[in-house]
């Protein structure tokens, strides 16, 4: 697991609503996932808004893996918080690694963690093709570098696909 005491962590919080619970009163999975959506996406807001104007450019920032591990379940009304990490950065690959946490008793408890890996790429002449993390991504990141991936989750244990892509007619801005 990535070392979420030790360094800095980019916080997002959230008060969980009725719209995010399935029938039984607990978060849909789902959620989870969206939830590290929208963290990464203020973190650009707060850190690296010129990196918001290059996404409406032909900068692509592509998610290629997604995962959590969920250990507790949580409610409508919880107030939760993500703590983002850097986990890793080689390349065109960004590893970002997400500590779950509720408010339980005025303290921070954990109850899920999850991963993302993301691929810098340009949009040219149609196809998607990998280009290096921008500069004002990779200083804006620096700061909430962990001390590396969590088990089997290194950049270098994923395999090295393809580094340009076909963009259909239908290809909407990621």
């Amino acid at each position: 697991m990535s070392d979420f005491a030790g360094p800095r962590s980019y916080v997002f919080r959230h008060v969980v609503c009725f719209e995010e619970t399935n029938v039984v009163g607990n978060v849909y999975f789902a959620r989870h996932v969206a939830w590290q959506g929208s963290c990464r996406e203020m973190f650009l807001r707060d850190n690296a808004p010129g990196v918001l104007a290059e996404i409406e450019a032909d900068l692509r920032l592509v998610t290629t893996h997604v995962d959590c591990d969920y250990f507790q379940e949580i409610q409508a009304f919880d107030e939760i918080e993500l703590r983002m990490v850097l986990a890793e950065v080689a390349a065109n690959r960004i590893m970002l690694a997400f500590d779950y946490r509720v408010r339980r008793d005025n303290a921070w408890m954990s109850f899920a963690v999850g991963n993302q890996m993301i691929r810098c790429m340009r949009l040219s002449d149609g196809r998607l093709v990998a280009c290096p993390v921008p500069i004002e991504l990779a200083d804006a990141l620096a700061p909430y570098r962990s001390s590396g991936p969590p088990p089997g989750h290194s950049i270098a244990n994923q395999p090295d696909r393809s580094t340009t892509y076909q963009v259909s007619e239908s290809y909407s801005s990621i």
